[in-house]
Order: structure tokens, then C-alpha cells, then sequence
């Protein structure tokens, strides 16, 4: 392994994790908000948070595809790890895409749908963004720049070695003469749990 690959791989992680759980919490919360006192003064009776609010369901949808395939790049070895990184990053992608559209590029119509379903005037009301929409977009940016670090540095990063894999000479091809003493006995203690034995007790 080489040293850039053992300095980026637990950070990289960390901050992929971090980026999208935060975005998977923020992604099933209010992202935009009729206030309470412009909802009052356009004539509409008071209302709850969430009948008066907007949630981007589909961002919080991908970022536990971001987060699901962070968990299986720590066990995956070789192209499947590689492509599961794809992954992470497209879904990462796809959470600040949805956000900025949501937010930014159909607030409007957002609004009138809110109006409608307040029984109000759409031009009456204004969204506001809360607080998670920014927290969405911002976790969202940490898990893709650390889907792009590790789409990179992947091939040199630590893998999950071959001797936590259940050993396929049981009932198959003989042991290597060569092997390692320790792979050995790692596989006589797997053949006698095979056979129904305890190994500790011999």
C-alpha cells in the first residue's frame, strides 16, 4: 500500500460518511417553509410545520445510497470497490442536484403548490429555505468531494484481507504444501466445524 493510499483512506471515509448521513438526516426534514406570520397575514389559519413546509424526499432517498456504499467499499476489494465508489459519487451528485433544483430553480413553484394545498393565494405567500436545506447541500458537497477522492485513490487503499474469507479447500482442492501455517491451521479449524466438532475442546 502506498503512503498517499494509508494517509487518504480513514479520512476519506470518515468525511464520506459523515457527509451522507448528515444528508440522509437532513434530506427527510423541511427544506422550504411558509413563516407563521406571513401564513397569519395572507389570511390563513395557523398550521403545523409540515403541512406548511416543503421536503425533498429524494435527496434524503440517495443519500442512504451514498451512505450504503460507503459501507460496502469497506469490505469490497479490486473493481467491485471501484465501482461501488462510482456510486457513492454519482448518488452524491444526485443529492446536490435535487437540492439546488428544489431550492433554487423551482422555489416558485414550490410556493404555489403550498399555496394550493393552504387554500391560499399564490402570490400571497413566500418559502423561506430552512436551515436544512443548507446543511443538505453543504453535506452533500463533503460526500462528493469524498466519492471523488476515493474513486481516485481506491486501488491504493487497504483491503479487507483474504483471511476473513471462509477458506475454500474444505471438501475441495487440497491444502498448498507451501501455505502459510497460520492459513492452515485457520483451515483445519473451519473443516472441523464442518464436521461438527468443536476445535477448542481437542
Amino acid at each position: 500500500m502506498s503512503e498517499p493510499g494509508r494517509r487518504t483512506f480513514g479520512p476519506t471515509v470518515l468525511l464520506g460518511l459523515a457527509g451522507s448521513g448528515f444528508a440522509a438526516v437532513a434530506g427527510h426534514k423541511q427544506m422550504l417553509t411558509v413563516p407563521e406570520s406571513t401564513l397569519t397575514a395572507a389570511g390563513g389559519l395557523a398550521r403545523t410545520v409540515e403541512d406548511r413546509s416543503v421536503q425533498f424526499p429524494l435527496a434524503g432517498a440517495l443519500a442512504l445510497v451514498a451512505l450504503a456504499a460507503w459501507g460496502v467499499l469497506l469490505v469490497t476489494r479490486g473493481v467491485v470497490r471501484r465501482v461501488v465508489a462510482g456510486l457513492a459519487l454519482l448518488a452524491a451528485a444526485g443529492i446536490g442536484v435535487v437540492v439546488v433544483v428544489g431550492g433554487f430553480v423551482q422555489d416558485d413553484q414550490a410556493s404555489s403548490d403550498l399555496a394550493v394545498r393552504l387554500g391560499l393565494n399564490g402570490a400571497a405567500i413566500d418559502t423561506e429555505r430552512t436551515p436544512w436545506l443548507w446543511i443538505s447541500l453543504a453535506s452533500a458537497l463533503v460526500a462528493l468531494v469524498a466519492a471523488a477522492v476515493a474513486v481516485r485513490m481506491v486501488p491504493a487503499w487497504p483491503e479487507m484481507g483474504t483471511r476473513y474469507d471462509a477458506p475454500t479447500g474444505a471438501g475441495g482442492a487440497p491444502e498448498s504444501p507451501g501455505a502459510d501455517p497460520a492459513d492452515r491451521s485457520n483451515l483445519d479449524l473451519w473443516k472441523s466445524l464442518d464436521e461438527g466438532s468443536d476445535p477448542t475442546q481437542e
